[in-house]
């Protein structure tokens, strides 16, 4: 599943590949939001850790479920 997080004052964002499901990201943000001073933490597929602190959540932004064809699969 791919994540876009955007951090306030910083232009570009945050892309991460992760294993979890869409469902389970957003119950995370909605714990992290619960709190004023606290952080949204979100592990990669390579085992890599981001902790961003919810005052500076810009927004988070979750990819789809389906694979996208590759290729040429054009029909004519």
């Amino acid at each position: 599943m791919e994540v876009k997080i955007a951090i306030r004052a910083v232009h570009r964002e945050l892309v991460l590949e992760t294993d979890l499901t869409a469902d389970e990201i957003e119950e995370q943000v909605r714990q992290a939001l619960a709190h004023d001073k606290g952080v949204f933490s979100l592990t990669d597929t390579k085992g890599r850790r981001v902790v961003i602190p919810v005052a500076s959540l810009g927004f988070v932004e979750i990819g789809e479920d389906e694979q996208r064809p590759v290729g040429f699969g054009g029909t004519l």
